[in-house]
């Protein structure tokens, strides 16, 4: 399928490894000019010569691919990554997750990280982009956030706060910008093949005292699809909720996560 998408821009945060890795190479296999924004110089270079090697054949050209290091979460992260995409059609909102732990621990300064990173970082970004998107009557916002905004996680009380309060104000935004066929929708990961899995599951494992891989195999018997993500399929669900033929589509949560999530809605 033509995902209608050639010859857009789009800018995809956190993008050197991991799942924004994944979205960052689906958009470059349609054609898209993709800038991408990460904190590590080496794995982001790396990313950027896969991308250009993937775009090269469509109308992004190998010039049109660009790679910024910085840290989004900061002011001086996103004026960087925005500088060197002033005026996406696309935007892939995506950060670290906050680390693992019992809310017992955690500071003020601990919330407002967390808050920073995964809520109001994204909200900037949105802030920064959406009227241009609206004035060109086409605009695709993605944020990834996690499965654990449906069903929370115990020891990601930070996770489970941030993403919660990103994804109460995408439902009101995302009914008034779609008529303008500016879209906002959420993708929800499970259980992926990702660095950011694997502390998670390392910090449950220590948790309950036992052996790492335990603890995996414990978390892919819950997955329905008897194992765990690659980050290309998450990648492709990515682009086309980027695609000219979503328009339809906005304000939702779309879970990927090979069925674990036992609930009806």
């Amino acid at each position: 399928m033509d995902l209608g998408i050639q010859g857009k821009r789009a800018l995809v945060c956190a993008a050197s490894k991991g799942l924004g890795r994944g979205c960052a190479l689906a958009l470059a296999r349609e054609g898209v000019s993709v800038t991408i924004v990460a904190r590590g110089q080496e794995a982001l270079e790396a990313t950027l010569a896969e991308l250009r090697k993937v775009g090269a054949g469509g109308t992004a050209t190998i010039a049109e691919m660009r790679a910024v290091v910085a840290d989004i979460t900061t002011p001086e992260g996103r004026a960087a990554a925005l500088a060197a995409c002033p005026a996406p059609d696309i935007l892939v909102n995506n950060a670290g997750g906050p680390p693992p732990g019992d809310f017992r621990d955690w500071s003020r300064d601990d919330w407002i990280k967390a808050l920073d990173a995964n809520m109001l970082t994204p909200i900037e970004l949105i802030k920064a982009t959406v009227d241009g998107m609206i004035a060109r009557k086409f605009g695709r916002i993605v944020n990834i956030t996690s499965g654990a905004v449906k069903a929370p996680i115990d020891v990601l009380g930070l996770s489970n706060g941030a993403r919660s309060g990103l994804t109460g104000f995408v439902a009101g935004l995302a009914r008034k910008t779609v008529q303008h066929n500016v879209t906002i929708n959420n993708l929800l990961p499970g259980l992926f093949d990702t660095d950011r899995i694997r502390n998670v599951v390392g910090a449950q494992a220590k948790a309950k005292g036992v052996e790492y891989e335990k603890a995996l195999a414990e978390r892919v018997a819950t997955i329905p699809a008897g194992r765990i993500g690659d980050p290309a399929e998450f990648g492709a669900a990515c682009a086309w909720l980027c695609s000219a033929q979503a328009g339809y589509i906005t304000g939702q949560n779309w879970l990927l996560d090979g069925g674990a999530y036992p609930g009806t809605f």
